[in-house]
């Protein structure tokens, strides 16, 4: 599958149905999923590798792995509402997914989902609460080698700050993560974010 082939397809999803402001529930855009998905293809990080979507929300990155050929792909969210579209949404394009229940921020939940080879994700920002991607990462420092994540542009520092000596960055991809309006404080009817996807490799 190509890349505007993988686009194409995850524009099809549903989005949230309900989406929740303290989550900072938003659609992972199409063409930014499928960059970072793709760029991660080309790493030799999807194909036939088992791969874990953290946060994985109504599931288009999670299913977007599985397109792409990954070997297994287990979706993890808090929302039981953003899983059940997640479902609907592997269906609509048969898609091979597990997705479950659980809070990242829960010790445990690091032991439910065992061991995997690569994780993607897009955690919330911290527009809400702040630090609240920090589970994400540690969660997926703990569970796979390599990781791909969303992050606000400039980013960088806090990561390889809070990374240290677990993990380092190896590679960083721009992009932009549109915005609809969704919720009552938005003032703007789509609002640009620039962002960056990077890739961290565990230290051993």
């Amino acid at each position: 599958m190509k890349l505007k082939q993988l686009e194409m397809a995850l524009q099809r999803l549903a989005g949230f149905s309900r989406p929740q402001a303290a989550l900072e529930q938003y659609q992972t855009p199409a063409p930014l999923a499928a960059r970072l998905l793709y760029h991660a293809l080309m790493k030799g990080d999807i194909e036939g590798k088992t791969v874990c979507d953290l946060g994985c929300g109504t599931g288009i990155l999670a299913i977007g792995a599985s397109l792409l050929g990954a070997a297994s792909v287990t979706g993890v969210d808090i929302d039981e509402g953003a899983l059940a579209v997640a479902r609907e949404n592997a269906a609509l394009l048969d898609a091979e997914v597990t997705f479950t229940a659980s809070d990242l921020r829960e010790r445990r939940c690091q032991e439910r989902i065992g061991a995997c080879d690569t994780a993607i994700m897009n955690p919330p920002f911290g527009a809400q609460k702040a630090h609240a991607d920090r589970p994400f990462i540690d969660c997926a420092l703990a569970v796979a080698g390599v990781t791909y994540s969303i992050f606000n542009a400039g980013s960088i520092p806090f990561v390889e700050a809070y990374t240290a000596g677990k993990a380092e960055i190896t590679e960083k991809i721009g992009g932009a993560f549109l915005i609809k309006r969704t919720f009552a404080f938005h003032t703007k009817d789509v609002q640009e974010i620039e962002v960056e996807i990077l890739r961290l490799k565990r230290i051993p």
